[in-house]
């Protein structure tokens, strides 16, 4: 195995554990957060306000960095464009996640509880996203 699959196996299991441990494989905890007039679950605020501390501490690091560890430069986004696809694409991924309580990361590590929402869930966004590809290709 290399390093690279290593470290990424490594930082995946660490991404899952988290979940796991903060109950966001559970879709009524995302539901809970997103329902502000009933009984509103403030735990994903939590979740998210440490996701984005230790995000923002990592794009200060790569910063003063010359190289990542394991790859020749660091992949950072340099489109700083909001646009129609953008908005529509940030529109119908809040839809799904309010309705399902699940996003992409999530949902994947949620595969371990054999849950039968889960077990549907990821193979139709697997199909919604090799349709996407295929729309794309077809559009040139």
């Amino acid at each position: 195995m290399t390093a690279r699959l290593a470290a990424a196996l490594a930082m995946g299991l660490v991404f899952g554990l988290g979940l796991s441990l903060s109950g966001m494989l559970d879709p009524a905890r995302v539901q809970g957060f997103l329902d502000v007039t009933g009984a509103w679950d403030p735990t994903l605020m939590f979740v998210l306000g440490g996701a984005v501390t230790v995000a923002l501490a990592g794009f200060a690091l790569a910063r003063r960095l010359p190289q990542p560890v394991l790859d020749a430069r660091f992949d950072l986004p340099t489109n700083r464009r909001i646009d129609a696809p953008l908005l529509g694409g940030a529109a119908l991924f809040g839809i799904g996640w309010g309705l399902s309580g699940l996003c992409p990361g999530p949902a994947v590590a949620a595969l371990s509880t054999g849950a039968p929402p889960i077990l549907v869930f990821v193979p139709a966004m697997l199909v919604g996203m090799a349709a996407f590809r295929l729309v794309q290709a077809r559009r040139g």
